[in-house]
């Protein structure tokens, strides 16, 4: 294995599609000083192509704007960079068919967008749950190049609360409710006078993710495939006027009978191969664990470990199940950009990327 000196010296060249969005300008900040991944293409759709990136952003993130990429030409969403991994934070009115164009010829890339996740080859990744399903790439037809993708911004928060329990318990269903932040809807989002003073119970096609993804996620690979795991999930899930931070209560049915101790210390000691490895972006802890019977709060715990980790509290009986808890995570960190990042880092040290000699 390479060392960090050479890694720091030899980054890899990336480009970030959809670079001018919520999740491109979230990518922009991330990768600007990371150790291993260097910028060298931005892109986004044709009325921003030509412009220096600072003109043709909203630059929305409350740290500034890197001076070195500020004055980077964004180019068109085509595959003819000099890179070999792409970010993309496109809208998925226009990823399917870009991120395909993009494997056919050659590239890598680590998709935030929803087009792909349910395609049955293609990896639908939470780096501390299932970095095995990595391996279903291979059963993609592109050639070299392949697509990676990370869950919805809900799901990823819940799967990461889950699949402990699984592992030691088995779980025979789950029901959850979400409260999300503004920011999930992206940017402009929603009116300020539908959201302000309110909740709506409703976000087009979320309910169907909750559903689905993390059974997917959950699965077995076997024979190039993924077996979805068993249980059944019920998801109702509401819009509130929070700005960063998705919250889930979940109630959950165990195969297996278990005290609340023994959950608690399934969460306190879990971690995966992100941890293992010290990948860059990966919290140190990936479950915080609270007492504190008002905990997890949205403004106090959504920062937790470089706004990747995820904060559970409430643990208690569930009359209907067998226990319910609370759940928080960082849904533009932890949901979307970071968790990208992550599996890029992952898919590095696990060989699908090479350093240029």
């Amino acid at each position: 294995m390479m060392s960090g000196d050479f890694f720091f010296r030899n980054k890899i060249r990336v480009a970030i599609l959809g670079a001018t969005g919520c999740v491109g300008q979230k990518f922009v900040q991330l990768l600007d000083k990371h150790p291993w991944f260097e910028i060298t293409a931005l892109c986004a759709s044709e009325r921003s192509v030509g412009k220096r990136y600072k003109d043709a952003v909203n630059w929305l993130l409350q740290t500034p704007l890197p001076a070195s990429i500020a004055e980077m030409e964004v180019l068109p969403c085509s595959p003819a960079l000099d890179c070999q991994l792409v970010f993309s934070g496109l809208d998925s009115s226009v990823a399917g068919s870009i991120e395909t164009e993009f494997a056919q010829a050659g590239y890598l890339v680590v998709s935030n967008s929803r087009n792909h996740r349910m395609d049955p080859a293609v990896p639908l990744v939470i780096g501390e749950v299932n970095a095995d399903h990595l391996n279903l790439a291979n059963a993609q037809s592109h050639g070299k190049g392949k697509i990676v993708t990370n869950p919805n911004c809900s799901v990823i928060g819940l799967v990461l609360a889950l699949k402990p329990l699984m592992d030691q318990f088995g779980l025979e269903a789950v029901q959850v409710v979400t409260m999300q932040a503004i920011s999930g809807a992206g940017y402009p989002g929603i009116a300020s006078l539908d959201i302000f003073d309110n909740v709506i119970p409703y976000i087009d096609g979320e309910e169907d993710k909750l559903e689905t993804e993390p059974l997917k996620i959950l699965g077995r690979f076997q024979e190039q495939a993924i077996i979805p795991a068993d249980f059944k999930i019920s998801a109702q899930c509401n819009r509130v006027a929070v700005t960063d931070g998705h919250m889930a209560c979940v109630s959950v049915k165990l195969k297996q009978k278990a005290s609340q101790e023994a959950l608690i210390q399934a969460w306190c000691q879990f971690n995966g191969e992100p941890q293992q490895l010290q990948l860059p972006s990966a919290p140190f802890q990936p479950i915080h664990y609270f007492d504190h019977p008002s905990y997890p709060q949205t403004r106090l715990h959504r920062s937790l470990d470089k706004e990747m980790a995820v904060s559970i509290g409430r643990l208690r009986p569930c009359p209907l199940l067998d226990y319910k808890f609370v759940v928080l995570s960082h849904n533009t960190m932890r949901g979307a950009a970071g968790s990208a990042l992550l599996n890029a880092e992952l898919l590095l040290k696990k060989g699908w990327i090479y350093w240029a000699t």
